[in-house]
């Protein structure tokens, strides 16, 4: 699906930059992980400012990802107040894979219980730090997580499959 916004009627409007553009896309928070935005998951492929208008292409990070309606619509809108068309797609020509979580996303994910992408045996506690985790079920809330436990602190928690 591809989200294209015509300019508002009534005068025209500067083009923004290229910088703007990705600074107004890393307020876009992603909807299933709202403490990360789009830039900091590492989805924002491509953002072109040319011809008039401002395209951005974003990856899925799994392709029956049922949030992807909605991060176009809330791309297209943040880019709306711009005052130029805008148009959002997603695009598969790249594969999106976990390493693309931009180190301030990490620690983001952390600071808010939810373990980085790493190996099941490599996993550690987002709370304690400790090693002694087991994994309660691959399959989370959504998708891209995965449910653990931690044996020291006793906290359940969540983990971003590596991708």
């Amino acid at each position: 699906m591809v989200i294209e916004t015509a300019a508002p009627s009534g005068g025209a409007a500067t083009m923004p930059s290229e910088a703007a553009v990705r600074a107004a896309l890393a307020e876009v928070r992603d909807p299933e992980l709202p403490v990360v935005s789009l830039v900091d998951l590492g989805i924002v492929e491509r953002v072109e400012v040319a011809g008039g208008r401002i395209a951005v292409e974003l990856l899925p990070t799994f392709i029956g990802c049922p949030a992807l309606e909605l991060i176009e619509a809330s791309v297209g809108q943040r880019l709306a107040s711009f005052g130029v068309p805008v148009k959002v797609g997603f695009t598969r020509r790249v594969p999106w894979t976990s390493d693309r979580i931009t180190a301030a996303g990490l620690g983001r994910l952390r600071a808010a219980g939810i373990a980085p992408p790493l190996d099941p045996a490599n996993m550690r506690c987002p709370w304690c730090d400790s090693a002694r985790v087991v994994m309660d079920s691959a399959f989370g809330p959504t998708q891209c997580r995965s449910l653990f436990y931690c044996r020291d602190c006793r906290q359940p928690f969540e983990a971003l499959k590596r991708i």
